[in-house]
């Protein structure tokens, strides 16, 4: 009998990364439909870490509850994710390492052994595909086409890279045949018609935005930040572009803050203590109306907290990082697709509004790796700011009502960019009725913010659920799944948390009960949406982790049953 899904998971401590990416990407090249999911601690070496690759025959929407093959590189890998396997799933575990239980559905090889053996003693890791592979009827030969494309680099012995390599995945291959163990097959890949690419979170957040215009970015390396800075430093160059590491978020801050001044479009990114030193030079923009965008990659907190661990508590920080009256443009993507999507809409929201606008996602979704339709980069709506050509003196930038012309430092159009509250030319002024005028035009400036993507699904439900961020992937296959139950939910989502589109305000509002799962303590989403007048109620975790689908599953029944009893949800 045939399966549609596959979810791998390798536990350990070395060659757990490599594994994962490895699987994923050949399942991806056989035409698979494939999604990664890591977590490691922050200690720079040793500790324990896991990957996992769910490989489906449809669009994945999750990393996978349930695991069909754990590949345990050593002991401490095994005792803490053998309860994740399914009932007829297996264990490959490391030989050389240590023996499991005898009762354990398992079959050992000595993976570091093997390696040396074929000539290449890095090459453990396709020891270990080659004996999955035969478990599932995964072809060997596409992990041997992957080896070869990967390892071809026109270097000398690329041919004996690949060489050993490929023997490596016969010898793990022919001890997966002889260990009698079978998962059933996978069945073929459903190839899409359109053509894809192998992106991670974080960088496809890069690409939207150097693909918007971004031509300036600094950034201080922070957990799970960095592979963007690195990006950048790769990629963003040549004639007037500008990527730079700094020495600290308070000097990415105000880089970005003088390089939207001076007419770029800027751009760093940091996650949640950066975010707090940012604090001021966010509020810095917020009054001068500096266009800059500020990317924050959630882990867990507060201070050092859970640095390589998923979170989405930074909602409060991002939302109000200023002091007084401020109220940041937030930008939450829920997929990695969406991430690139995301990072020309915040750039452009900066130059549109020209002001600060951050862009939230989390550790889970920054470093995944999945396959996503092929961007038509040429679809995506590239805006600059209004820049002002008019006479030289006299020009009063912050005296329309929402948004003037932005005059360029060296051109026409002398103002003064202002943190103290400010008259129409940026003279400070202590006058009430400026401080009134001046905050209101902050304020009515967000109504230009409005094209942000939303998703509404079966409005005749009294009862919805409201992902935000990357828990829209379990979400979603929850939301399907309860659907097919025939329980009756609908669905909303929106990209933008600050400004929400107006339809969805409108749908919250005619809801009795709107369940938010997030990934925090406080339940912030749902205090936010309860602070504007909607029903709201959050389903939390905080484990560092994220969401499993069958938890949701469960978690939004007892919700919706409350609900329907009468009882206060607790």
């Amino acid at each position: 009998m045939g399966t549609t899904d596959l979810v791998v998971r390798f536990a350990g401590e070395a060659g757990v990364v490599t594994s994962a990416e490895s699987l994923a990407a050949t399942a991806a090249l056989a035409g698979y439909h494939v999604q990664t999911y890591a977590t490691f601690p922050s200690q720079i070496l040793g500790g324990p870490v896991h990957t996992q690759v769910h490989i489906s025959t449809s669009p994945t929407l999750s990393d996978g509850d349930e695991v069909d093959v754990l590949v345990a590189f050593s002991e401490d890998g095994f005792n803490r994710h053998k309860d994740a396997l399914v009932p007829g799933g297996v264990i490959i575990y490391n030989s050389g390492e240590f023996d499991p239980p005898k009762e354990t559905p398992s079959f050992g090889l000595p993976f570091d052994e093997i390696a040396k053996e074929v000539g290449n003693s890095r090459a453990s890791n396709m020891v270990v595909l080659g004996a999955i592979a035969p478990l599932a009827n995964f072809p060997v030969q596409a992990l041997k086409d992957y080896v070869t494309k990967r390892f071809t680099r026109g270097r000398p012995g690329d041919e004996q890279i690949v060489e050993a390599n490929s023997l490596a995945l016969d010898r793990g291959a022919e001890a997966g045949r002889k260990s009698g163990f079978s998962l059933g097959e996978l069945d073929p890949p459903i190839r899409p018609e359109y053509e894809q690419i192998m992106i991670t979170g974080n960088a496809a957040i890069a690409v939207g935005a150097v693909h918007a215009g971004l031509d300036f970015y600094v950034g201080y390396p922070i957990s799970p930040a960095t592979t963007i800075l690195v990006w950048m430093e790769q990629n963003l160059v040549g004639e007037d572009r500008f990527a730079y590491q700094v020495s600290s978020e308070i000097e990415s801050i105000n880089a970005i803050i003088g390089a939207g001044y001076s007419g770029r479009k800027s751009m760093t990114a940091t996650a949640g203590p950066g975010i707090a030193l940012m604090s001021e030079g966010l509020g810095f923009a917020w009054m001068a109306e500096i266009p800059c965008v500020v990317v924050d990659v959630q882990r867990g907190g507060p201070a050092t907290g859970l640095p390589t661990k998923t979170e989405q508590s930074d909602l409060f920080a991002c939302i109000h990082p200023a002091h007084g009256d401020a109220k940041m443009p937030v930008i939450a993507p829920g997929s990695v697709e969406e991430c690139l999507y995301a990072g020309a809409l915040a750039v452009n929201w900066a130059e549109r509004y020209q002001g600060p606008v951050i862009l939230m996602t989390e550790m889970q979704q920054a470093e995944r790796s999945q396959n996503i339709p092929r961007p038509d980069l040429s679809k995506i709506k590239v805006e600059s700011r209004r820049v002002y050509t008019g006479g030289s003196n006299g020009y009063q930038r912050y005296e329309a009502d929402e948004v003037g012309p932005m005059p360029i430092p060296g051109g026409p159009g002398a103002y003064v960019a202002n943190a103290s509250e400010h008259d129409g030319i940026g003279d400070t002024t202590h006058l009430p009725i400026r401080h009134i005028r001046g905050t209101e035009r902050r304020f009515n400036k967000l109504k230009l913010l409005n094209d942000s993507p939303f998703e509404i699904e079966n409005p005749d439900a009294t009862i919805a659920v409201m992902p935000w961020g990357g828990s829209k992937g379990a979400v979603r296959e929850a939301y399907l799944k309860l659907r097919d139950e025939g329980v009756d939910i609908g669905w909303i989502y929106s990209m933008a948390l600050h400004p929400l589109p107006q339809a969805v305000s409108e749908e919250l509002s005619r809801k009795e009960l709107v369940i938010v799962p997030e990934l925090n303590y406080q339940g912030q989403w749902s205090s936010l949406l309860r602070a504007d007048g909607h029903k709201a109620k959050s389903i939390t975790q905080y484990t560092g982790l994220p969401f499993m689908v069958s938890d949701l599953v469960d978690w939004i029944k007892q919700a919706i049953e409350v609900q329907k009893g009468g009882k206060v949800l607790a």
